[in-house]
């Protein structure tokens, strides 16, 4: 099994399923069950109790679930759907873009 490619804050369009074409930010990387959290998609519906201590509201809250890792696919800096190689610049390991070769810059936290 190869190691998941994507990260935390990068931006990422779904390529299969009911939210297909959609594009948002990875909020969370679940890697153990290659899951990702991405903003935006896969919004459902979660029951919610009220909760005075914690200043929470009862209803029916709208939430973020997670998508497998397969169904979605980085976005370079064009925009552009690409697929996502490693190489080596000098002596750190960086990650490219294998539609252009450009190199996908590491968002700081």
């Amino acid at each position: 099994m190869a190691g998941i490619k994507i990260k935390r804050n990068d931006k990422v369009e779904v390529i299969a399923g009911k939210d297909k074409g959609k594009q948002g930010r990875v909020l969370r990387v679940i890697a153990e069950k290659n899951r990702v959290l991405v903003e935006g998609v896969m919004m459902v519906k979660k029951h919610v109790k009220p909760n005075p201590q914690r200043n929470i509201k009862g209803g029916i809250a709208e939430q973020e679930s997670t998508i497998h890792i397969s169904n979605v696919m980085l976005l370079d800096g064009e925009g552009k759907k690409t697929r996502i190689g490693s190489r080596f610049e000098g002596d750190t390991k960086v990650r490219f873009s294998k539609t252009s070769g450009a190199t996908i810059a590491e968002k700081k936290k």
